[in-house]
């Protein structure tokens, strides 16, 4: 199995959630994924992208970054930000938690992520930013 990897960075308008969404799906396709899988990975990173515009940088102008890459079985993707940070990694990872209650939101995307995607790791410091990684061993690259 050959490797590959892409690299793309949007202004964090809610429009590019589904820009994201049609990159990464463009980019799975290659590995023959399954309907479910690429469903799975469109939602996670359709997450973590809005994560980064609304939590990130609650709606002002900045950049999301959004890489990809396989290797053998496994897909990796990340979404980053340069936003406002998160100061409690673990409670905002919670189900239900948010930092705009305001908002009708529910609170559950990191655990959306956790559900599609076989791992993840969240990286952020407040005032710095957010870095998303997750992986997803895709079916069909192990039949290759």
């Amino acid at each position: 199995m050959s490797t590959n990897y892409m690299t793309i960075k949007f202004k964090s308008i809610p429009e590019n959630e589904k820009l994201a969404r049609r990159i990464i799906a463009a980019f799975v396709s290659d590995l023959n994924p399954t309907v479910d899988e690429i469903c799975d990975v469109k939602t996670a990173v359709s997450e973590a992208v809005t994560n980064a515009i609304v939590h990130g940088y609650k709606n002002k102008d900045g950049t999301v970054t959004l890489s990809a890459c396989y290797n053998g079985g496994t897909l990796e993707v990340s979404v980053s930000d340069n936003g406002v940070g998160i100061e409690d990694i673990t409670k905002a990872r919670e189900p239900l938690y948010t930092t705009q209650p305001e908002l009708e939101r529910s609170g559950m995307g990191f655990t959306v992520m956790e559900t599609f995607m076989d791992y993840l790791d969240v990286i952020s410091s407040p005032n710095e930013g957010t870095k998303v990684i997750m992986r997803k061993t895709i079916g069909s690259l192990n039949d290759r």
